[in-house]
């Protein structure tokens, strides 16, 4: 995880690589994945088993230091607070390259889904779990605002460095859209452990 004092959070490699051997694997026995046609392209689906390994994998993860434990409305919402604001910062690159750009887009498409997902969401959501959230965007977009006006060798730097979200964001933002109120699948229910 980027912080704004570009101090890189140290992760277990070994765990990491771990989960990652046994989410390939499960992945690549996966056969039950579907093909859909979407505006003349041809897109392969997501199997539920894939998803629900996936999602497994994300939620028995640690999150990162500073990140909401308070349920998938408040992690939801500092994830797109921290993925808006590496885009905003992004913007203000003075010769953003290709990658740089392309990076900037994903992000943006990154940020549009999660803002979605609270859309969709809020109205299910109690005056407690909103101020949460408001709290925890807060606390994710005051990471950036340093560095917004920092030299442009700074900014780069900074852009380059931040090495994404979490995986649950993605799957907190599912579950939220689709109004998921289970919980989410542990490892040894889709057979990791």
């Amino acid at each position: 995880m980027f912080c704004p004092t570009l101090v890189v959070r140290a992760v277990s490699v070994c765990a990491l690589l771990t989960s990652l051997a046994f989410t390939t694997s499960a992945l690549a026995q996966s056969s039950q994945d579907d093909v859909v046609i979407t505006g003349g392209s041809v897109v392969a689906a997501e199997s539920t088993d894939s998803v629900r390994l996936r999602e497994a994998v994300a939620y028995a993860n640690p999150l990162p230091r500073g990140a909401p434990e308070g349920g998938d409305y408040p992690l939801v919402a500092w994830c797109d607070a921290l993925v808006s604001g590496h885009v905003a910062l992004g913007q203000t690159l003075s010769d953003p390259d290709d990658l740089d750009q392309d990076i900037i887009r994903l992000g943006a498409e990154e940020a549009a889904n999660f803002q979605n997902a609270l859309r969709i969401a809020r109205p299910r959501q109690s005056v407690a779990t909103l101020e949460t959230a408001r709290a925890a965007a807060e606390e994710g977009a005051a990471r950036w605002i340093p560095l917004m006006t920092a030299e442009d060798l700074v900014r780069d730097q900074a852009f380059g460095l931040f090495f994404g979200l979490p995986g649950r964001c993605e799957h907190a933002a599912r579950r939220l859209r689709d109004n998921i109120t289970t919980p989410p699948a542990t490892p040894a229910e889709v057979g990791l452990e």
